[in-house]
């Protein structure tokens, strides 16, 4: 992380006359860690038990889980406009507070009403906490050294699932999966909130003029074609990638493999993340942005794939989610680089919000979709065939998604 500074010991943001708060890194780090461990990847492994104890239909509480992310996507744009005008300390430390309350509801819902109420909760927290605002922070206080910032926050975050997927695993073998969710809260509260508020305090510079490279407005850049083409496969990528998130445990556990084995798979996945992200600095200098777009969505692609076909040994299946995990690493350094490489940094934090509100509308659907089809589909191999083919679909589209091709239309 001292590379990030050592070219000059008070660094200077892109505005050139605020230094950047040296705590930010590192305290991001480690809320992305427990933010989405907790709010996000806790809730595939206790999903099984959760229907077990209470009764409730599976596809009842994976879309419960599904509002969440559909909020969250709705949130994310308003979340957008705020950061972009005042900075992230207010908005991610109110949203660790309402992850903790969320958290604190969904724990003691008496029934499937307050459940969904407490995942509603959730995804303003998950807007307000998740990669969106610490990548606005860390593109606005770190440009144009942001890429760099931006992978270290996304290496740390790619450990969630292999830190808490295995936890949650270990604590439901000895707890309800309430007083899990309880126990995953304080941990929630005491790590993120002070951690917000603490250590986000510096102030927040004013946007950077305009490049030469940007568009002349952030509304004219919303309704150009590479924009819409990119959140059209952005979306459909999104969808996949959620779906086979929330869908490997049931695929494994279809498969005959325990909960804990199949807990050891996903998390496994999130060190391949951490992995993978090491290496898009190295894949961005040598391809352009359209073209590693097409790439790393046609990868995902056929690492879906991969998991329709494997069915064991129960080594080459972690092998496999190691794999889609560098992938779908790659694919958040892709999406949080995505409006800087082809429209600048002044609008990024409502232009992210915008790209990102289809795909996470997307992912919010992409559980209780994939629980749906699963059973017409003939079980959850043929559903990751069916995924598969929706990645190649949005690597077609990513394809097409140059600036350059949108000016040449226009000059026709």
């Amino acid at each position: 992380m001292t590379g990030l500074h050592t070219r000059d010991s008070g660094a200077a943001t892109g505005t050139g006359d605020r230094s950047r708060p040296r705590a930010a890194l590192p305290a991001l780090c480690l809320t992305q860690i427990v933010s989405w461990g907790i709010v996000y990847y806790a809730f595939p492994v206790l999903n099984p038990q959760i229907t077990a104890a209470t009764g409730w239909p599976a596809g009842a509480t994976t879309a419960a889980f599904s509002l969440g992310l559909l909020v969250s996507a709705l949130a994310g744009i308003r979340v957008g406009r705020i950061l972009d005008r005042h900075g992230p300390r207010a908005v991610m430390t109110i949203g660790s507070a309402l992850g903790v309350t969320s958290l604190l509801v969904v724990a003691t819902a008496p029934n499937l009403t307050v459940f969904f109420v407490g995942w509603a909760l959730a995804g303003l927290a998950m807007a307000a906490t998740f990669y969106q605002p610490a990548f606005a922070a860390l593109t606005r206080w770190w440009a144009p050294d942001h890429i760099r910032a931006l992978t270290v926050v996304t290496l740390a975050g790619g450990l969630a699932s292999t830190v808490f997927a295995p936890l949650t695993a270990l604590l439901a073998d000895h707890l309800s999966w309430r007083h899990t969710y309880l126990v995953l809260a304080a941990v929630l509260a005491t790590v993120t909130i002070p951690a917000h508020a603490l250590a986000l305090r510096a102030p927040w510079p004013d946007a950077p003029p305009t490049t030469a490279h940007a568009d002349t407005g952030e509304s004219r850049t919303e309704r150009s074609r590479p924009f819409l083409l990119l959140a059209a496969a952005f979306t459909l990528s999104a969808f996949t990638m959620y779906a086979v998130v929330v869908a490997l445990v049931p695929l494994l556990m279809e498969r005959g493999y325990t909960t804990n084995q199949a807990a050891w798979a996903l998390g496994l996945g999130g060190a391949g993340q951490t992995l993978g992200r090491t290496l898009y600095a190295a894949l961005a200098r040598r391809t352009t942005v359209t073209a590693r777009t097409t790439i790393l969505i046609a990868l995902g692609g056929l690492t879906t794939a991969a998991f329709a076909a494997v069915s064991g040994p129960y080594a080459l299946l972690v092998a496999v989610s190691i794999a889609a995990g560098m992938v779908r690493g790659n694919l958040t350094l892709l999406q949080a680089t995505a409006v800087t490489d082809r429209w600048g940094t002044a609008h990024y934090g409502r232009l992210s919000g915008l790209l990102a509100a289809p795909a996470t509308t997307a992912a919010a659907m992409a559980p209780f979709a994939g629980a749906a089809l699963a059973a017409p589909l003939g079980g959850y191999s043929h559903l990751f065939v069916f995924l598969a083919a929706i990645s190649m679909i949005a690597a077609s589209t990513a394809a097409w998604t140059s600036p350059d091709t949108d000016k040449q239309a226009r000059s026709e």
